[in-house]
């Protein structure tokens, strides 16, 4: 094979790793998006139930447990 061919082979196999990593990049921002968001959610949902007096006994790891629920969209119904 010639040198030339070799050549036009390597920049073919080049650009298409190129594309792949690019592709791949731009499908993994919404994912990263959603995963800040949630995050968010969760650290806000935390620091909010913690003021709350009935909340403020609870362990920490069961604070972000109902945390996560929230985020998640779990319904609490309030029974009268």
């Amino acid at each position: 094979m010639s040198e030339q061919k070799r050549y036009f082979i390597q920049k073919i196999y080049i650009g298409f790793a190129v594309f792949c990593f690019t592709t791949l990049t731009i499908q993994l921002i919404p994912l990263s998006k959603q995963a800040s968001s949630w995050n968010r959610c969760v650290k806000k949902t935390s620091a909010t139930l913690s003021q709350i007096k009935p909340v403020m006994k609870m362990s920490d790891d069961s604070k972000e447990v109902l945390a996560v629920m929230i985020c998640n969209g779990a319904v609490f119904e309030p029974k009268f």
